[in-house]
């Protein structure tokens, strides 16, 4: 079956040119206040500043300002980003705007990709660039990057005010702002398909949510101004459509996408208070999709991902104002649609940027798996359900996520000319990642998500009585309302003990650890060097209740183990992991390598039997093969899958000659004995191997002549410890 062009191939399209204006040079206007709304048409609330947390949130997250990154990875990644942030220059993400509003684009060229003169998605890469300098001015503070922000917004606002007084076309509201005239929107509204019009309501989520983070995140009231009055234009050209009409506009392949418009609409009307603006929010339900997926029914097969993804974060701030049950629900049940059956190993999703069927894991890997955006926006949508239902899957889904794929996506290598990050991020065998992507969907989102590393390490109670411990990255806290100042020093990815450190404030808190699901080696915690009596269960949280001081310090401790993890529709094709660590095989190889383990365990049943230290942290041997962390932002061709191969039933030495059969659901004799595993001495091995040949006998898996082969070479292996 064929499928529509991706995005990322458009750029060989012809676009249509009925939706497309060409650069154009003009006299210079004298700078003007932005047009459509006044600073009194906004409300007092929305003069604060941040966004105002939802009453029914039951836990919150802190100001990205309020947590800082230690040393490590994490804050590597994030320091070659601050360098692109820094040093692009401002008039290249503006020139677009200009053109398209008759002003003069100070000889600056637009930044390419599909941020083009003539692109029909031109402009969504200068909202995505404002909420970078957003993210990276609340992060580090640095005047630069405020005066930057401040005059992209001054420029914006100079670009909707010349639009609404002199464009051509003018707009039908003068709160319109975009890069391109009015004519994509209105051409969607007679069901015109992509590439003739490309996704219009898309590129204008990016451009109000750059501004709402301008004001949110750095304080500029302009800004706030701005998108306001940009919701009042959507409003105006929405609100008003049928239903019917609307359904079928969301409904199109890519030129229907419009990103998280009900979300940024949603998150506008809890600054503004205006009825129009969740009005304009409640035009984006999808509603086909979102009635299917309230009542969990999985209809996302060969749907694009990415155009529907960040719908449901929308829906549940549609819920927090309207108490709708069926957004929250939809967005759960979404959720597990795509975490439970469309999971790589990496924690991203889509072959191509289309949802596959349920489970289809192996027969889907190649070169363009798990768009980077569409990661992103899932990492959005887990912490959005957490603060509703602290549930610790979402946050182990977080952990996966941003551990393996976004921590990824940047190549290890300073830019001043480009992102350097990824679009797709194969999974399929001998594949490797390309970098750039300036332009691109991706590349926006990639600019986001290495500026924001610390905005889900904690999160608060509602009461403030409690604290989320959610990853265990190096990090300060402050929380001012409590007067607490608390020091995390941690090496993750890297295994070790992670040590909580009070520097300032003392009272009464419920300190609650994340148990990652993965943490199946133990899971101990001391406070001032004692160890402390609490159950850990791996994908929960333990608490900590007590009366905290000045200067304690809990140090936390979770031993990593290799482990495998099976796709679904093939129980063969599998992934390593280190813990919480994606490791993969470096081979130049485009077939699948074939490993096997089983022979070389000894009676404790670990993968470091056959697994070996790579002689550096996080890196280990096995078939001659190296395996390395896959955080490590390099092109070295890569296999995160391999076949597993464990076709008769040996115990060191000791081959019993026996085929090592399969049950229906694919795991082998020697899967299920060793999931078994330790064992604590040979007779307790030999006793377990007796009883699960027993069991494949009556199964009709072994004859009776080799269940007892297999019972001999268990009883002739020895294994040791």
């Amino acid at each position: 079956m064929s499928h529509p062009p991706s995005r990322r191939h458009a750029l060989r399209l012809a676009a249509g040119a009925a939706a497309t204006a060409p650069l154009a040079y003009a006299v210079p206007t004298a700078q003007a206040a932005p047009a459509g709304v006044t600073p009194s048409a906004v409300s007092s609330q929305a003069a604060r500043g941040p966004l105002p947390v939802p009453d029914i949130w039951s836990v919150r997250p802190f100001p990205l300002d309020g947590v800082t990154l230690g040393d490590g990875v994490f804050r590597r990644k994030r320091d070659l980003m601050l360098g692109y942030a820094r040093s692009y220059p401002a008039d290249r993400i503006l020139a677009v705007f200009r053109a398209n509003a008759g002003l003069d684009t100070r000889g600056a060229r637009p930044p390419g990709g599909w941020e083009t003169s003539d692109g029909n998605l031109r402009g969504h890469y200068g909202g995505h660039f404002l909420t970078l300098i957003a993210q990276a001015y609340a992060d580090t503070k640095e005047a630069a990057l405020k005066t930057k922000l401040d005059y992209l917004v001054g420029a914006l606002g100079e670009c909707q005010k010349a639009l609404a007084d002199h464009g051509s076309p003018k707009p039908s509201h003068p709160g319109y702002l975009a890069a391109y005239p009015e004519t994509q929107f209105i051409l969607l509204e007679s069901y015109t398909t992509y590439p003739t019009i490309w996704a219009p309501y898309y590129t204008c989520h990016k451009i109000m949510r750059g501004l709402l983070d301008a004001h949110t995140l750095a304080g500029n009231a302009q800004a706030l101004e701005i998108v306001s009055g940009m919701g009042d234009w959507v409003h105006s050209r929405l609100g008003h459509l049928p239903a019917a009409q609307l359904e079928r506009m969301w409904s199109i392949y890519i030129a229907g996408e419009y990103g998280g418009m009900n979300e940024v609409m949603a998150d506008l009307y809890a600054l503004t208070g205006r009825a129009e603006h969740l009005a304009a929010a409640r035009c984006f339900d999808n509603t086909t999709l979102l009635k299917a997926c309230a009542e969990d029914r999985d209809i996302l097969e060969g749907k694009h991902a990415n155009q529907h993804i960040p719908q449901f974060t929308g829906y549940l701030r549609l819920f927090d104002h309207t108490a709708k049950e069926e957004y929250a629900a939809a967005a759960r049940n979404f959720w597990g649609m795509v975490t439970g059956s469309r999971m790589y190993s990496l924690g991203g999703t889509g072959q191509g940027e289309m949802f596959r069927a349920r489970d289809a894991i192996a027969a889907t890997l190649d070169d363009k798996n798990a768009e980077t955006c569409a990661t992103y926006n899932m990492l959005k949508l887990s912490r959005q359900l957490f603060f509703h239902q602290p549930d610790p899957a979402y946050m182990d889904y977080y952990e996966r996520g941003v551990t393996n794929h976004i921590l990824a996506s940047r190549r290890d290598a300073p830019a001043t000319d480009s992102p350097e990050v990824t679009y797709f991020v194969g999974m399929g065998p001998g594949v490797r990642r390309e970098y750039d992507n300036t332009g691109t969907c991706c590349g926006g989102t990639g600019m986001e998500n290495h500026t924001k590393y610390q905005d889900s390490v904690y999160f608060r109670s509602a009461d403030g009585g409690a604290l989320y411990v959610n990853l265990y990255l190096a990090s300060t806290l402050r929380w001012p309302e409590r007067g607490f100042v608390i020091e995390q020093t941690s090496d993750y990815p890297a295994e070790g003990v992670r040590t909580l450190t009070f520097r300032e404030g003392s009272g009464q808190l419920d300190l609650r650890l994340r148990v990652p699901v993965w943490a199946t080696a133990g899971f101990t915690v001391t406070v001032n060097g004692v160890r402390q009596s609490v159950k850990a269960v791996p994908g929960s949280y333990l608490s900590l209740s007590r009366s905290w001081q000045r200067g304690d310090r809990v140090a936390v401790s979770a031993p990593y183990r290799l482990r495998i993890e099976r796709a679904l529709d093939d129980p063969t094709v599998q992934s390593v992991f280190y813990g919480p660590v994606l490791l993969t095989a470096q081979s130049q190889e485009s077939a699948f390598r074939v490993f096997s383990f089983y022979k070389d365990f000894t009676l404790r049943g670990d993968l470091a039997d056959a697994i070996k230290s790579g002689g550096r942290p996080m890196y280990f041997t096995t078939h001659g093969l190296t395996l390395a962390p896959f955080h490590v932002g390099d092109e070295t061709r890569y296999h995160a899958y391999f076949k597993r191969s464990e076709p008769v039933v040996v115990f060191g030495t000791k081959n019993s000659g026996v085929p090592n059969r399969a049950r229906g659901n694919g795991l082998t004799f020697l899967d299920v004995l060793w999931a078994q595993a330790p064992f604590t001495t040979s007779g307790v091995f030999v006793q377990a191997v007796r009883t699960l040949a027993d069991t494949w006998l009556s199964e009709g898996l072994f004859s009776r002549t080799e269940r007892d082969s297999v019972v001999a070479a268990a009883v002739g292996a020895n294994l040791r410890h």
